[in-house]
């Protein structure tokens, strides 16, 4: 990756052009800069630069906002609403290009974010440190943070593991060279980093802080994703039961995780409607463990602003609104399904310039709180859970893999009797499951990815206006930046930009 070159600010000019041209003077460190290599001498700096770390998480090019919508608009879960702010058109149309805006934000942000954590990573054995528990946690987590931008950005830009590993990736980037001009790494090369580096975390890791950092089983929960992201089922089930059977965590009751109360109001207009229970707590938790295993975390002072996530889904205060979900999505919640109340029917009407039913997402309805915001949740319980439901269906033992999906569906609706199919009719099931548990947390686009399917990406429901998507459209992959490839001639594009 390219970076961009350092700014001689004035001050720093009139010092260089007064200073004699002696090698004693090229030796010298400048004066308001650390060496890499020193930056980080301590426990409390290297805890500063961690909480920098998480807080580039939060960029609105990452769980900010981007990663989760597309997670779901590039799917069949959402579309733009007729009336809305300019944002995620090209992608709800599925038209990109090379010059795409959102994939640019990724794009860099995620390196950044990469930047930051090897920062961390390459500070290495601190002397004098009293506490080496807490430095290796903090090491950990950095390397977390570094397999899971990796991860997302594999996701993003190159071919999927499970239809050719042997693809050109993204650059694999372990220590910081702004002179650097590296090539893509195949598929198979950056997972094999992901997994390297989620096995050192999860090695180093002992402390729990809280769900707003990677935590030795949040670390083990993601390692069960990017298995399944690779169809690598035998080392999804090892890391999955790990994490359901020895991590702690609990899924809630059906009442605690979602009590739907008050009004959607009319034409739009701001409601008392709350989802209740665990979605309209926008803290993150301290000491509790509760369905989450990790979230990007936003507060009333460190937030998005207008760009946060809830922001792009509701009209409270200011928000734009745009987004809205799918009646299919919404018709596959039951009368009895508490998840239902997360996706309210606002009727005819409710988006100024939106014809049909609109259909909200209420799992961020906090964006305009004061006191605290939305934090997006990047890995639950019940995803693990459904992770090792879907190893079982392909290690051809559906009993247990029916046993865990249940877990799932029958907490959620206390009505249903569960499911009790066979044969690839397991598969369906699951997909389901995680398709109702999952709506609008950026998960629906990178199931049917992994698994090669096709599918009708809607528009607009009124008048329906769709996209067919099948294997090989360009649109499954972002395009490279054409910023990076102008400037790294060693970066190729993907096909097709």
């Amino acid at each position: 990756m390219k970076n961009s070159k350092i700014k001689l600010y004035p001050l720093l000019i009139a010092v260089l052009l007064s200073a004699s041209c002696t090698k004693d003077f090229l030796d010298k460190v400048p004066p308001t800069a650390l060496p890499a290599g020193t930056a980080i001498n301590s426990e409390s700096s290297m805890l500063t630069a961690l909480a920098g770390t998480y807080s580039s998480l939060r960029s609105a090019n990452l769980y900010g906002r981007t990663l989760p919508v597309i997670g779901d608009l590039k799917a069949d879960n959402a579309y733009v609403t007729t009336s809305n702010s300019g944002r995620y058109i090209t992608t709800n149309n599925f038209a990109f290009n090379s010059s795409d805006a959102d994939a640019l934000g990724v794009w860099q942000s995620a390196y950044i974010a990469i930047k930051y954590a090897n920062t961390i990573i390459n500070a290495g054995t601190l002397t004098g440190v009293v506490n080496t528990t807490n430095v290796a946690e903090y090491q950990g987590e950095a390397y977390a943070i570094r397999a899971l931008m990796h991860f997302e950005l594999v996701r993003c830009f190159a071919t999927p593991y499970t239809v050719d590993n042997t693809k050109a990736g993204v650059p694999i980037v372990l220590t910081y060279n702004q002179d650097a001009l590296p090539a893509r790494n195949t598929v198979k090369e950056v997972y094999t980093q992901v997994i390297a580096d989620l096995e050192k975390a999860y090695s180093l890791c002992t402390l729990y802080r809280g769900s707003a950092y990677l935590s030795k089983y949040a670390i083990r929960a993601l390692e069960a994703r990017v298995y399944q992201n690779m169809g690598d089922w035998a080392n999804a089930k090892t890391t999955a039961l790990d994490v359901v059977t020895n991590s702690g965590w609990v899924m809630l009751s059906s009442a605690a995780y979602c009590a739907p109360s008050g009004s959607l109001g009319t034409s739009g207009a701001n409601s008392t409607y709350s989802p209740g229970g665990y979605w309209a707590n926008p803290a993150t938790q301290t000491s509790t463990k509760n369905e989450t295993f990790f979230d990007v975390s936003s507060d009333a002072v460190n937030n998005n602003q207008f760009d946060q996530i809830g922001f792009i889904y509701l009209t409270v205060g200011s928000g734009y609104g745009d987004l809205l979900g799918t009646s299919e999505l919404y018709n596959l919640y039951s009368a009895t399904d508490v998840r239902r109340g997360l996706m309210p029917n606002a009727g005819v009407g409710y988006r100024s310039g939106q014809a049909g039913n609109t259909y909200l997402c209420y799992k961020y309805p906090n964006p305009g709180n004061a006191t605290d915001k939305d934090d997006t949740k990047v890995i639950r319980l019940s995803d693990v859970i459904l992770i090792l439901a879907e190893a079982y269906y392909n290690a051809g033992d559906f009993v247990n893999a029916n046993l865990y999906l249940n877990k799932v569906a029958t907490q959620r609706d206390p009505s249903f009797g569960g499911w009790a199919d066979t044969g690839t009719q397991v598969l369906e099931d699951i997909l389901i499951e995680r398709r109702k548990e999952l709506a609008f947390e950026g998960s629906r686009f990178w199931d049917l990815l992994r698994l090669n399917r096709s599918w009708t990406k809607v528009k607009n429901l009124s008048p329906l206006t769709t996209v067919a998507v099948a294997p090989g459209n360009i649109g499954l992959m972002y395009p490279i930046p054409v910023t990076e490839t102008n400037a790294n001639p060693n970066i190729a594009q993907n096909t097709g930009y």
